[in-house]
């Protein structure tokens, strides 16, 4: 857990009191804090929804609450028909999951600590709006930093696949199943991390649309967001790989030593990705020096390595082509041109190659 989320929270439930009691003048503003941190979290992504969110969810459950607690009175089974009445008005809007919970909890207080009519529900709705807002505040004053995160989760990945190619190279080479195996285990257990990585690039968009400190890393973070889909292909396909690895180990088929080379070559290009996704701008490797060693294995990845060879080795071979594309892709390249400087399979391929 990041120590920068809890102090967001910290200060945006200490800033939210002072607010609500020292400028509006609310006498005991609870929801105040109770909603900038509720806006906040601790994970990123999707605050400026979550808060708005939180506001109308307490705007159903007061307005419910309110409108039938005054005719109905308060009890056991009015409690039941209130909160289950506010909490069906939140999700009949399509609402997200605060929405419709915060419609039910404040439907509760309602209908047990807040008395019907008068102006408490009205507080308690401003108390909401100055949580959240400020909570908004905090996110623009004490941002992350937008980028930072998701890199290090997509350099994560990276790492990760590399390894479980030069495992699956390892278990070719002597014919071992075990190291294929282990690769198999990391690669089924890739698809957590990119929905992280998918979850810390929404909120690296958030920040850089909310705080001024970091507007100018949008480019970075396009270019980085990018790499998302083509990186999930690769893993994907290394997944394919990796199984079929497998069988053709099991199944005691002959595979050319130059395609297991193309197998640790790839791995190498792979390592030389995370640390491009790590690199500030201006050092080393960027994509030009990422896609030239890409592109330097696409060249060996020729229709003779599998002449006269079995099923898997073909479904290997046509595999790591795939993957080099995807990789290609996370570098920087058009689908197309990455398509392009593979060796082609057949007379007429549909995009010419670049030699």
């Amino acid at each position: 857990m990041s120590a920068l989320p809890i102090l967001q929270c910290a200060v945006a439930a200490g800033a939210s009191w002072w607010v609500a009691t020292v400028v509006i003048g609310h006498t005991s503003p609870f929801f105040a804090p109770i909603a900038a941190v509720v806006s906040l979290g601790l994970s990123l992504g999707a605050r400026l929804r979550r808060s708005v969110e939180l506001v109308a969810g307490v705007t159903i459950g007061i307005g419910v609450g309110d409108l039938l607690i005054a005719f109905i009175g308060s009890g056991t089974w009015q409690i039941a028909l209130v909160v289950a009445l506010a909490m069906t008005a939140a999700v009949l809007l399509n609402s997200g999951p605060v929405l419709s919970m915060q419609a039910g909890s404040s439907a509760v207080l309602v209908a047990t600590l807040l008395p019907p009519g008068g102006n408490a529900g009205v507080n308690r709705m401003v108390d909401a709006l100055t949580g959240g807002l400020v909570g908004i505040a905090v996110v623009a004053l004490i941002p992350t930093h937008p980028v930072g995160r998701a890199r290090r989760h997509a350099a994560g990945v990276l790492g990760t696949a590399a390894e479980v190619m030069q495992l699956v190279a390892d278990g070719l080479v002597a014919n071992d199943d075990k190291p294929i195996e282990e690769a198999l285990r990391k690669a089924r257990a890739t698809q957590s991390s990119i929905d992280n990585l998918r979850t810390h690039l929404a909120g690296g968009r958030e920040v850089s649309r909310i705080s001024p400190l970091y507007w100018n890393t949008r480019g970075r973070l396009e270019r980085l967001s990018a790499v998302a889909d083509p990186l999930d292909n690769a893993l994907r396909n290394i997944r394919v790989l990796a199984r079929r690895s497998l069988t053709l180990v099991r199944d005691d088929e002959i595979l050319n030593p130059r395609l297991v080379d193309q197998v640790e070559k790839l791995a190498q290009a792979i390592e030389t990705l995370r640390l491009m996704v790590l690199a500030d701008p201006g050092q080393q490797p960027d994509q030009a020096e990422a896609a030239r060693v890409l592109r330097s294995v696409a060249s060996g990845l020729k229709p003779e390595l599998v002449e006269n060879a079995g099923l898997s080795a073909t479904v290997v071979f046509a595999q790591i082509r795939s993957l080099t594309v995807d990789l290609m892709q996370v570098a920087g390249l058009k689908r197309i041109s990455a398509i392009a400087h593979l060796p082609p399979t057949v007379q007429k391929p549909a995009y010419r190659p670049e030699l």
